[in-house]
């Protein structure tokens, strides 16, 4: 055992740091008993060589204070395949110490009731209904309607809001949208704020994450319609009352229960009517797809943009529904705000209009290109997604059975990948890091690079010459391969333009004024 002075306190640091009497009489912070209890790293490290254990070495490794921990991805046993039993296991360890430093870096926030993003601020106030069920909590965030107006105007919309819904079971929270514009609550500064306020109350009240629902009057119906398809894997039941869809498109809402209401005489923005065009939408899209696209379209005859509270209907609508954060079926589409996770796909390179379609069947998993859901769309082009070169799928047993080779193919057939994918720590690692929820944590993951013609399509640029359509004295053998270049790629372009959304494109430089010739060797090496 080694004796250490840490933090004005005596420690004795071996395979389990022990707190000994502190040198004086003071009160501990969470922080402080954090690092006073961490070993020191040379320590840990010894005590990792001494075991092939992956599940010891996570444990040692995650005794340490941050700063002497050594990257996971560094560090073999992060990526030693796991039974079933220890991914488990894995689970438990890192969610318990991610929500141990959440606790720490959140609590002031928490305690004020704000979310911070950059410059941003959302304050909220919430209530809290009912007696707490197994599995925790739900959670309403209710989105208060206002937009375009002075802060005061909003402000009073906000505090209407905070009353206006009343769970039987929950906690309804009432966020004041950080800006006072006309699309308050679907600007992009909004889709982390709401996914760090779900992260505190999974932290500070141990709400159930997949009873998480999101609703909005007014503006806060826009926000809904917008946020409702963006963060579809996020929420267990979405309310639309009174809004805009705008370019909202409904591909991400198959595995949403998705409910609309809006009154018959709300003529403003077309509102009633785009509200009953959606209930239609969805109603065909409910009959094409069984299984998928749950909702409900209420269209109130006798009232204008105010419903009387008649649409308060949505919340015990909405309480019937549970999200699943594995669904065998699933369509992505990339808003102009992205998103780099949604389910148990992942995407890093993320771009507006990408489109993705994947299913579950067995052990077999399928890829789709956007012609399989072109029917969301207004345009008919495939040509109207954004290619997706690199693809990312996060598994889990709740998935498939991770015991047995996985298959990957494309909407044509083709394999793309015929393996084992192994748990592994540094995925479950990942997976927390970036939301504390233990329901969909991924315990394995693979990257699928697709071809430009999987992805839906591309652009293929070739760098030619002028020298390719004018001959040029003294340049024969040069002029010719660049001849025969352009021919290559004129050639390629008929067979992958229509049929595959690949573009193919000839640049054509004409010379440029160096000493290249001046200089150039004779063909014994010599200067000309």
């Amino acid at each position: 055992m080694i004796s250490l002075v840490m933090h004005k306190f005596i420690i004795l640091t071996g395979l389990s740091a022990l707190l000994l009497t502190p040198c004086k009489s003071e009160k501990l912070t969470e922080l402080e008993k954090w690092n006073v209890s961490s070993p020191a790293p040379e320590i840990a490290e010894s005590i990792v060589k001494k075991t092939s254990d992956p599940i010891e070495m996570l444990s040692t490794h995650l005794s340490l204070i941050p700063s002497n921990q050594i990257n996971l991805s560094e560090q073999k046993f992060a990526k030693t395949p796991l039974t079933e039993n220890q991914a488990e296991k894995a689970t438990q360890m890192i969610l318990a110490s991610r929500l141990a430093t959440l606790r720490v870096q959140r609590k002031q926030e928490f305690e004020e009731k704000v979310v911070k993003h950059g410059s941003k601020t959302m304050r909220y106030e919430f209530k809290t209904y009912g007696d707490v069920p197994k599995g925790g909590h739900s959670l309403y965030i209710s989105m208060h309607g206002g937009g375009g107006a002075p802060a005061r105007v909003n402000d009073q919309q906000w505090r209407n809001q905070i009353k206006l819904y009343r769970p039987k079971e929950g906690i309804y929270v009432a966020p004041r949208a950080p800006t006072n514009t006309w699309n308050l609550w679907h600007q992009s500064h909004i889709d982390p704020m709401f996914d760090q306020l779900i992260a505190d109350f999974i932290t500070f009240k141990q709400i159930n994450p997949n009873r998480v629902y999101i609703m909005g009057y007014s503006a806060g119906g826009d926000g809904t319609y917008q946020l409702a398809p963006r963060m579809a894997d996020r929420w267990a039941g979405a309310a639309m009352m009174a809004g805009h869809p705008g370019d909202a498109k409904t591909w991400n809402l198959r595995n949403l229960a998705f409910i609309i209401q809006c009154g018959g005489k709300d003529h403003a923005y077309d509102r009633a009517k785009l509200c009953a065009k959606w209930g239609k939408k969805l109603d065909q899209l409910a009959k094409q797809d069984p299984g998928g696209y749950s909702h409900k379209a209420i269209i109130y005859p006798k009232y204008g943009h105010w419903m009387n509270l008649e649409c308060k209907q949505a919340v015990p609508w909405m309480a019937k529904h549970t999200r699943n954060p594995w669904p065998k079926k699933l369509h992505w589409y990339q808003d102009n705000v992205t998103q780099t996770r949604f389910h148990w796909l992942s995407n890093r390179q993320a771009k507006p209009k990408q489109l993705i379609t994947a299913e579950v069947r067995e052990n077999t998993i399928t890829l789709n290109n956007p012609a399989a859901a072109i029917e969301h769309s207004s345009s008919k082009r495939v040509g109207y997604f954004t290619p997706i070169g690199v693809i990312t799928l996060r598994l889990s047993d709740k998935l498939l059975d991770l015991n047995k080779v996985i298959i990957v193919k494309n909407n044509l057939g083709k394999v793309m990948l015929e393996k084992k994918v192994q748990r592994n720590i540094l995925s479950i690692y990942e997976s927390i890091l970036t939301r504390p929820d233990h329901t969909s944590v991924s315990t394995a993951t693979v990257t699928i690079k697709s071809r430009m013609a999987d992805a839906g399509g591309g652009h293929i640029v070739a760098i030619s010459s002028v020298a390719g359509r004018i001959g040029a004295p003294l340049r024969t053998a040069y002029s010719a391969a660049k001849f025969g270049l352009i021919g290559y790629m004129d050639a390629l372009r008929t067979e992958v333009d229509r049929s595959h959304n690949i573009k193919v494109t000839n640049i054509l430089p004409g010379s440029v004024a160096t000493d290249v010739s001046r200089n150039a060797l004779a063909a014994d090496g010599s200067k000309r």
